[in-house]
């Protein structure tokens, strides 16, 4: 999928997209009859492998937020926005489409550093909900948030493998940026407060092939698990290597992003002894979830890329976005921030609730059972 690039006057120009649920080229004009979302969800790079089910997912929820009157009484759109293009180039497009005002709202799945480029340019002028875990601390005004963090996500997992798994030792692998670098600091006292220990850690660019100095350097240490903080075809790369290196039968995995299009796409080899967190798995039943799973299927036939915690929280993104702004019934982001604490949603996760612009969510430890997820516990 092409990307648009700003013009001489900071507006994208336009440019085709191939295919796509969204449409084409939507910001060429402003239609006021219509409330415009900018959906922000990568289309490349390591996370750009489940990109299409972020976008099938949205597209699902504004469906049903349009059946059920639209927002304000409006129609509700999606503008899809390149989230795996560099930070800079996200923000500048996404901030182009918020000044022309062909959006009045932002939501989607992307890195860390994404979000800490966009937010300061355009949270303080309309709704920006961020659906991907992250390493916490977010205080921007206008920034409501969906998933996960490790105070509630990581910590519980890390307590629950050193009960049940006897975890002692800890090696951290994560890209090189915000999220798992945080991450990691939080894990180190994690583990130092239970009596456990990091022996190493590696911190490696996106787009990383190449696992074995790493692999060499884990097999050198005394690490009876690995916190794996890998985004995308990284984790499943470093999932296939890790398998066909045998560390499996010395060292747990656990990451706190791995969803089922990662699982498949890693292969039954590369997920023995793989333990995941999240606030969702395709595989939980509940009603709600079944519900969900019944019309992504309805919507978009059984050759639709399989369902998975970072496709659901778009789709939650959505709804949550529509609920701010009923509760608030305005566009307005500061009389949006008024009333967010008084939000509750619906969605695959059951009913839902903001409290200081964060989701209160319940978590859950999972195990790869070959390629599908079997929910251990809830955290």
């Amino acid at each position: 999928m092409s990307v648009p690039v700003p013009g001489p006057h900071g507006v994208p120009e336009p440019s085709p997209r191939s295919g796509g649920t969204a449409g084409a080229a939507p910001w060429l004009t402003v239609d006021r009859s219509v409330v415009s979302v900018a959906l922000v969800f990568p289309m490349r790079g390591p996370a750009g492998m489940f990109g299409p089910t972020c976008e099938l997912c949205a597209q699902l929820a504004v469906e049903e937020v349009n059946r059920a009157g639209g927002v304000l009484g409006r129609e509700l759109r999606l503008v899809p926005v390149d989230g795996g293009a560099p930070p800079a180039q996200v923000a500048a497009e996404v901030e182009a489409l918020v000044s022309t005002g062909a959006v009045q709202g932002v939501t989607g799945w992307h890195i860390s550093s994404v979000r800490q480029a966009v937010a300061p340019r355009i949270a303080h002028r309309v709704p920006y909900v961020y659906t991907a875990l992250y390493e916490g601390g977010e205080r921007t005004e206008g920034v409501f948030l969906t998933s996960e963090t490790p105070d509630a996500q990581l910590r519980p997992a890390m307590r629950l493998l050193a009960r049940e798994q006897g975890v002692r030792r800890w090696y951290l692998v994560g890209n090189d940026y915000v999220w798992p670098r945080r991450t990691a600091q939080a894990a180190q006292r994690y583990a130092r407060d239970d009596g456990a220990r990091v022996c190493g850690r590696a911190f490696l660019p996106l787009g990383t092939e190449d696992f074995g100095p790493v692999l060499r350097e884990i097999e050198r240490t005394d690490a009876d698990a690995v916190l794996m903080l890998l985004v995308g075809a990284d984790a499943v790369r470093f999932n296939r290597a890790f398998g066909r290196s045998a560390l499996d039968q010395r060292c747990l995995r656990l990451s706190t992003l791995m969803d089922e299009n990662m699982l498949l796409a890693s292969g039954v080899g590369g997920t023995r002894r793989l333990f995941s967190t999240a606030g969702f798995f395709a595989g939980l039943v509940t009603r709600e979830n079944l519900d969900f799973h019944g019309a992504f299927a309805r919507r978009f036939g059984v050759d639709a890329p399989p369902l998975g915690s970072l496709g659901e929280s778009c789709y939650e993104g959505v709804m949550l976005l529509a609920a701010l702004i009923a509760r608030a019934r305005t566009l307005d982001v500061r009389a949006i921030g008024a009333t967010a604490d008084a939000v509750t949603y619906h969605g695959p996760r059951g009913e839902l609730q903001l409290r200081r612009r964060h989701v209160r969510q319940r978590i859950y430890l999972a195990e790869a059972d070959g390629l599908d997820f079997t929910v251990l516990a809830e955290l």
